[in-house]
């Protein structure tokens, strides 16, 4: 069974900025060697039916669609050592840190911390997740979206959850943002507690 430091499980706004920020992190001592890993799925990403006219640095009229593919081979490119996992979905997430046990229908998977960044949809079944399962607090509820419990991103020791499933409101900048904050979160503890972010400057 194939083992990761990190699993992040969702290939859209969240998911790809959480990834972005931890492989951009591979020179610090405290995440050289660490095993991260990224479940792709983008099937059911709001992006796919996105144009984007409000987003920092993005031009007007931005397709969804096109970040969605060009995040990916942004990831491929820039951190090569991130694996990406295509074309399989989740169906349980059960155990806890450091030995989560990750299933998709096609493959199994260990991790000491899983990312969940994918959809609020009300159709969410993931199975050790149900529980967490509660209605969507910014969004309007006749849009029937869920979100899972969490105390800034934090659903458990381990566990965290990133985007609108993190209860944020349905906005391509905050996804993104959320997942990036995560991503901090992580290189936090790596780093023994110290507030850790990843700049980089014009010499």
């Amino acid at each position: 069974m194939k083992y990761f430091d990190v699993l992040i499980i969702g290939g859209s706004a969240a998911g790809l900025s959480s990834a972005l920020i931890l492989g951009s992190a591979i020179k610090k001592p405290f995440a050289e060697g660490k095993k991260i890993g990224i479940i792709t799925h983008q099937k059911t990403s709001a992006l796919n039916n996105a144009e984007l006219n409000n987003v920092l640095g993005f031009d007007k009229g931005t397709k969804g669609g096109a970040i969605l593919k060009k995040g990916l081979l942004q990831l491929a490119e820039d951190f090569p050592h991130i694996e990406q996992i295509e074309k399989e979905k989740v169906v349980s997430v059960t155990g806890s840190t450091p030995n989560f046990i990750v299933k998709t229908n096609k493959n199994e998977y260990s991790a000491a911390i899983i990312v969940m960044a994918i959809g609020p949809s009300n159709l969410f079944n993931i199975e050790g997740l149900t529980e967490y399962v509660t209605p969507h607090t910014s969004i309007p509820p006749q849009k029937e979206k869920i979100m899972l419990k969490n105390n800034n991103h934090l659903v458990k020791d381990g566990l965290y959850v990133a985007g609108v499933l993190a209860g944020w409101r349905s906005q391509y900048a905050i996804a993104a943002g959320s997942g990036a904050l995560v991503a901090t979160d992580i290189l936090t503890l790596w780093n023994n507690g110290n507030h850790t972010m990843v700049h980089d400057v014009i010499e």
